[in-house]
């Protein structure tokens, strides 16, 4: 992995999309130029390559590209036949854009707690599923943390059983497995986010929904461009939400690494866990036949702040994924229904996470020289 070897070690950043770039920089200057030559900007042939290949990568039929993975989300659940008023079961142990997504809707966000995979509980989620007597509930979104998959079967069980859509939140779990199955290939739509930090991200904004479902596909495609199947003549409101010619292209050639990158994500996390093991610490779980792609490597601790302290000033930035859940923000304080079982380990767990440095840049000596300075922090 040399190559994708940090020369500088003086800081250790929680995420560097710059030496992502930097370790590619000719094949991505390359790509510029050609897009900028082509004078395709906007759903041009860069787009519907990338999205022929993120489907196939991800074993689907289909692919839509969108300009975020916030409206990824939103047009999933349109293209799904969610209305305003409708409840969305989802949790609060996430980034704000999974429950902006739904708020945006018109629709009513339903939050549960979460276990010890930092993903839906799905103990609450049945719960709350059977306390639905009005059948409020018409879809559930499980999001697949830190690269950490949900527990599918269970999950798509229970959407089974209760007649509810699927929806899987993939922003942090490209190319995590499930039983040998890509996140995203097992709900009726996956969602994606390709913020530059990603584990697959663009040089900017960009998202994709992938199903395997053709009516929700064209469906999604009408959407995206206001309603449009002929141009100028909308169908139905639709959203402007395209993903442009450059940064499909920049992800199509960073699909090509995705796996390798994945790989080193998780041998900087087996480091770590095998360094860490006997401190008191809490270290990620990764269930039997899963394969975690470790977006965030996330612990939990006690003196969480004082570690954090003590870190920064050692030059190691690390980061809280997330400080604040969404039921406790001022802005949706007002506007969620608690699902049953409340929210004791999502609100426990937001004072004790850090997010230590993992990415695929990292050097070997960077991680140790963290797990040095962790274990002297303890001692």
């Amino acid at each position: 992995m040399n190559d994708f070897s940090t020369k500088d070690s003086k800081i250790i950043q929680s995420a560097d999309p710059k030496a992502s770039y930097l370790a590619h920089k000719e094949a991505l200057d390359k790509i510029v130029t050609d897009i900028l030559e082509s004078g395709s900007y906007i759903m041009g042939p860069k787009v519907k390559l990338f999205e022929e290949n993120f489907a196939k990568y991800n074993d689907t039929k289909y692919c839509t590209g969108v300009a975020n993975g916030t409206d990824a989300i939103q047009l999933a659940l349109r293209a799904c036949a969610i209305n305003p008023g409708d409840f969305i079961m989802t949790v609060s142990h996430t980034a704000v854009a999974t429950v902006s997504a739904i708020v945006w809707m018109g629709a009513v966000p339903v939050l549960v707690d979460i276990n010890d995979t930092y993903t839906i509980d799905p103990q609450k989620a049945e719960e709350t599923l059977r306390k639905d007597t009005s059948k409020k509930i018409k879809a559930m979104i499980s999001v697949h943390l830190y690269g950490n998959p949900a527990d599918m079967e269970i999950l798509n069980n229970l959407a089974e059983r209760y007649n509810i859509i699927h929806i899987e939140d993939c922003a942090q779990a490209h190319g995590a497995l499930i039983k040998e199955k890509k996140t995203g290939s097992m709900g009726i739509c996956g969602t994606f986010s390709f913020y530059p930090t990603k584990n697959l991200g663009a040089f900017g904004d960009g998202g994709a929904i992938i199903t395997n479902d053709q009516d929700i596909s064209n469906r999604l495609k009408l959407l995206q461009q206001y309603g449009w199947k002929k141009r100028y003549i909308s169908e139905e409101i639709g959203y402007n939400s395209r993903l442009d010619e450059l940064q499909a292209a920049i992800l199509d050639y960073k699909l090509t690494w995705l796996d390798v990158w994945n790989d080193r994500r998780r041998k900087i996390a087996e480091m770590y866990k095998e360094a860490l093991s006997q401190l008191p610490i809490e270290l990620p779980v990764e269930t039997e036949g899963n394969k975690h792609v470790y977006h965030q490597f996330v612990i939990r601790l006690n003196e969480r702040n004082a570690l954090q302290k003590y870190l920064k000033a050692k030059k190691i930035t690390t980061s809280i994924l997330y400080p604040l859940p969404v039921h406790l923000q001022p802005g949706y304080s007002k506007l969620y229904i608690r699902g049953e079982g409340g929210m004791f380990f999502t609100e426990k767990i937001a004072k004790e996470i850090l997010c230590l440095p993992v990415y695929p840049e990292l050097a070997d000596a960077d991680v140790i020289r963290v797990i040095e300075d962790i274990n002297s922090f303890f001692s």
